[in-house]
């Protein structure tokens, strides 16, 4: 009997977090469909998720990427709704999403829509199951989408390498297969062999989706009782075939995949090394958590683990351990290590310091103490963990129910309970020389390799590595300390909640000097022991030149490298910490359990003040920061056309280039002089948030403030009025299609970008909900006109975007098939064809529109960091309307539909008097002679061409900046 199997009307107690107030259910219908229901009258969002337990594995021969070619037609079109793409439009019109992916041995169906809007949604979304229709039109413009998703992933480094680790597998196990489809594997070579595409498409669904393969999910307002009569009402219809869920038996690797090094050259600069080991299946002993507790070792950074000393010796730069792509019969253990160029001239020493790890956990007794304090981790993260996003949690419930019996349907192996040595040591004696596969990638190995994967292109080649050979290798390894984690001081101890003596619902303004100003918001909603902590630095210094802002990003790195040892302990325990660099800056975040947080932001404030700077880690960051840069050029195209877009938007901030250029020559002395100026003068932008005391917080600033401004021999003074940070962005002029174009930076890459962007105004209620609700209805149109009609590319998103305030929409499509030129004109028709469907919106699909859009903006913040987000937007773009959503929605009501087609009019339609374009396009490979042709062209009248960035910046003037005021805010 399989794990997840129960008799079908048995009652089961399913466990839950402590703080859960859901209500769950188990039922089983008819058709031997299982549900689990959950009832959350709290909800503003409801969801669904089907898995299906058939995957890429079940693709027929020579049909690669059927299953997942599959889950794109079963959006199209069902017999109960037949106008192609009315589901995925009625979701998004109604404040929800939707979306599928497909895996091994799994494919999953998910949305979440507006909780009044369930019914209906969960009726369409139901049709998937029961009677869809795969039109042999839709059939074949979806193939084009499957390629051009492949298209995307062929320079995608984990894409490559993770196809080149299936393809060195047995070729009769399925593990062997290319998951993902093209038009060659699903249109060109069926065609050849005579084989109908769609007729093994509608067989596939008959044969393999049956309803005793699925498992459903359904989270909703309503009572379990409710939510059992509608799912009952809308799933029994779907077809129960009996069919056997199929098992994929045997290993993916025989001895000849075995005591094998790989060599492959990857698409990014640097160097990793990745060890594999087959396992057995973690799962087999999910109680006992051998996979878990291997994992935490092996993959630890503190002090004595392989990573410190990896570390120490300048050779690696991350470490990862775990378990990966595993099913019940097969599993992976991998160990993934990030090598610096020292690293890379060093790999048997590595891979000897690895295993002589490993023998350090080879004692007779496996830690208990270790085991138990994981098992506490766990079960505080467990029970106390922040609630997600509906569509998001009923995932990952719906993948557990396959594998784990339903009373662990929410646990599924997040709660290792019964500490087995035996267990432990049997899973240890696997990671063996004799079972090793050592995957290492660099670019060092360009023009040395001898094969090359069929799918993807990766260049590589082969070796055989005997146990013994990996002995001398452990024999000569540095000696190095290696040994076991000490007892972990962060795990929090007291979890009580804080009494709240004056609630209130938005932040306020607790404190107000010349060094900083402090918000505060308590936790009135969450009751949770957590806590979320942003300091923001403002130090003028930081953006007064390309190296300036290198160095800002160097010091930062190197204080998060500093405190690793120290702080990782914070991190397992769930007290999670970042230093990152701003334009203006940089920020402290902490987000956690409020017990252990002030020790952990003393330890990082006292890193700050005595801050030192070491040659050794100083060369490894700046050779990990030029890594980086140097990568950049190998960004998909659509972040490429993203980036150029926020550069010419955006005032002081420098090119890539230009900080890539002046990295080489920066030495140690460099920072050591910078560092002090950084800091010379500064001011403290504060948030603090959850479970912590309105005195601790003011305690908490006043320590800081004490650290950098007070004392004999302060690091810093207060900024004078004149230099609080500014967020300035261009103004583009009225009727002017601005349009910069560029030539893609790999030249390797075929596929082109386009943003076409729109800016509208600057904040306003009233003109923010207007354009809010016009991406909200134009948002799938324009996605089913320009992906799935016109198949203009895979990636194809119409979205709002926000510049410190400044508000406007942007289209962002990718494409390998058309030029960035000619999307553009596809993106100005579609406005166009759009422009009747909004003039003829009938007055009740208005009023549904603006109560979709009111119901998003009632939806409340699910977790203490999505909330504090939130607010910190607020504070960081200096507009502090922190009562945005009520304001919002008050304008919302007031609105009416001739206001809204007349802002469309006004600022978006094709010619409108008031509307500012610039269209940023990216030329691929494919298309540089196009690009060559187009720079050639005569513009038309009311364009601009933009030669030159930085002269254009310099050419417009600025929206005025909402930050900037830390002076003028009154307590």
């Amino acid at each position: 009997m399989a794990i997840g199997k129960r008799e079908e009307n048995m009652a089961v107690e399913i466990v839950k977090p402590r703080i859960d107030k859901r209500d769950y259910k188990r039922i089983v219908l008819q058709n031997k469909l299982q549900v689990l229901l959950i009832s959350d009258p709290e909800t503003d969002k409801c969801a669904a998720s089907m898995n299906v337990c058939v995957g890429a594995f079940s693709d027929p021969e020579g049909l690669e990427g059927l299953a997942h070619f599959l889950e794109h037609m079963l959006f199209y079109a069902s017999e109960k709704y037949p106008e192609e793409d009315s589901y995925s439009k009625y979701i998004t019109e109604n404040g929800g999403s939707t979306n599928a992916f497909t895996s091994n041995e799994d494919t999953n169906y998910h949305f979440e829509v507006n909780a009044d809007r369930f019914d209906e949604a969960l009726d369409r979304f139901a049709q998937f199951f029961i009677k869809p229709l795969m039109s042999a039109d839709a059939t074949t413009r979806e193939i084009k989408a499957v390629d051009s998703e492949h298209q995307k992933n062929l320079l995608s480094d984990p894409w490559r390498m993770n196809q080149l680790q299936k393809h060195l597998s047995a070729q009769n196990h399925p593990y062997h297969k290319f998951n993902t489809g093209s038009w060659d594997t699903l249109e060109v070579k069926p065609k050849e062999r005579g084989i109908d595409t769609r007729k093994e498409l509608l067989n596939f669904y008959e044969e393999n989706y049956s309803a005793n393969l699925m498992h459903l999910v359904v989270y909703s307002k309503d009572t379990l009782d409710k939510a059992e009569q509608l799912v009952r009402s809308k799933f029994q219809d779907i077809r129960n075939t009996d069919r056997d869920q199929i098992r994929f038996t045997g290993q993916p690797c025989s001895a000849e995949h075995l005591q094998v090094l790989v060599r492959a050259v990857p698409i990014k600069r640097g160097h990793k090394l990745k060890i594999v080991w087959p396992i057995t299946p973690g799962i087999r002993h999910y109680k006992e958590g051998p996979i878990r507790y291997l994992g935490h070792l092996i993959g630890h950074e503190g002090e004595g683990s392989l990573f410190y000393v990896l570390k120490k010796l300048g050779w690696a730069t991350s470490l990862s351990a775990g378990e990966s792509e595993w099913t019940y019969e097969f599993s992976f253990f991998k160990v993934a290590i990030d090598l610096t160029d020292a690293g890379q001239e060093h790999f048997e020493d590595i891979i000897g310091l690895l295993f002589k790890y490993i023998h350090v956990l080879q004692q007779p007794d496996a830690s208990k103490r270790i085991f138990e304090e994981l098992s506490a981790i766990c079960e505080t993260r467990f029970h106390y963990q922040d609630k997600i996003r509906p569509s998001d949690y009923v995932v990952d419930i719906a993948m557990n129910m396959q594998h784990y019996p339903p009373e662990d349907w929410l646990v599924a192996s997040s709660l290792p309970s019964k500490f087995n040595p035996n267990v432990i040591q049997s899973f240890l004696k696997e990671l063996n020389p004799d079972n090793i596969r050592i995957f290492w990638e660099s670019t060092k190995f360009e023009g040395k390799t001898s094969l090359t994967e069929l799918w993807y292109g990766t260049a590589y080649s082969t070796e055989k590595v005997s146990g013994d050979t990996i002995k001398c290798w452990m024999e000569q390894a540095p000696n190095g300390d290696l040994r076991l984690p000490a007892p972990n001081v962060f795990i929090p101890k007291d979890l009580s909640l804080k009494l709240v003596s004056e609630k209130t619902n938005v932040p306020k303004l607790l404190s107000k000097s010349p060094y900083s100003r402090l918000w505060y918001k308590p936790d009135t909603a969450f009751s949770s022991p957590k806590a979320f902590v942003k300091i923001d630095f403002s130090c003028p210094y930081c953006g007064h030149s390309p190296e300036a802002e290198v160095l800002t990003g160097i010091f930062t790195r190197l204080l998060m490298d500093y405190l690793n040892e120290y702080a990782y302990n914070a991190e397992v325990a769930g007290l999670y910490y970042g230093i990152n660099p701003t334009n203006s800056g940089f920020q402290l975040t902490l987000i956690g359990y409020n017990d252990k947080l002030r020790v952990l932001l003393e330890a990082v404030v006292e890193k700050i003040v005595k801050f030192e700077v070491k040659e050794d880690r100083f060369s490894v960051i700046k050779e990990l920061m030029t890594k980086d840069y140097q990568n950049f050029k190998f960004q998909q195209p659509y972040q490429q056309v993203m980036y150029y877009c926020s550069l010419l938007l955006q005032d002081d901030t420098w090119p890539w280039m230009e900080q890539l250029e002046v990295l080489p020559p920066l030495e140690v002395d460099d920072l050591a002089k910078f560092f002090p100026l950084l800091l010379g003068r500064s001011f403290l932008e504060c948030y603090v948030a959850g479970n912590i005391e309105k005195a601790e917080a003011e305690s908490m600033i006043q320590y800081i403030e004490n650290a950098f401004f007070k004392g004999p021999q302060p690091i810093s003074k207060p900024l004078f009025a004149s230099q609080h940070p500014t967020n300035r962005v261009v103004n583009l002029g009225r009727g002017v299609n601005y349009l910069y174009a560029a030539e893609g930076l790999n030249q390797n890459d075929e596929n082109s970008a386009l943003v076409h962007y729109i800016q509208v105004h600057r904040d306003d209620f009233m003109l923010n909900v207007k354009l809010q609700l016009f991406a909200l209805i134009a948002k799938q149109p324009a996605f089913h006109q320009l992906r799935s009609v016109e198949q203009l590319g895979y990636i194809t998103v119409l979205m709002k975007r926000n510049d410190s305030g400044v508000h406007g929409m942007q289209f962002i499509i990718q494409s390998t098939e058309k030029d960035p030129k000619y999307i553009d004109s596809r993106v100005e028709l579609f406005l166009k064809m759009f422009e009747s469907k909004l003039y003829a919106m009938s007055s009740d699909e208005f009023k549904n529109n603006v109560n979709a859009l009111i119901d998003m903006k009632l939806e409340k913040h699910k977790n203490l960091r999505e909330e504090s987000q939130f607010y910190w937007r607020e504070i960081a773009d200096g507009t502090l309307n922190f009562d945005r959503r009520d304001c919002e929605i008050g304008a919302l009501r007031k609105l009416t539909q001739k206001e809204l087609t007349d802002f469309f009019d006004e600022y978006i339609k094709i010619g409108a008097p008031r509307k500012k374009a610039l269209s940023v396009r990216v030329y691929g490979s494919k298309h540089s002679s196009e690009f060559q042709a187009h720079k050639n062209e005569q513009i038309e009248p009311n364009a601009v061409q933009i030669e030159d960035i930085y002269s254009f910046r310099r050419s417009r003037p600025l929206y005025g900046s909402f930050k900037g005021g830390a002076g003028h805010v009154k307590l």
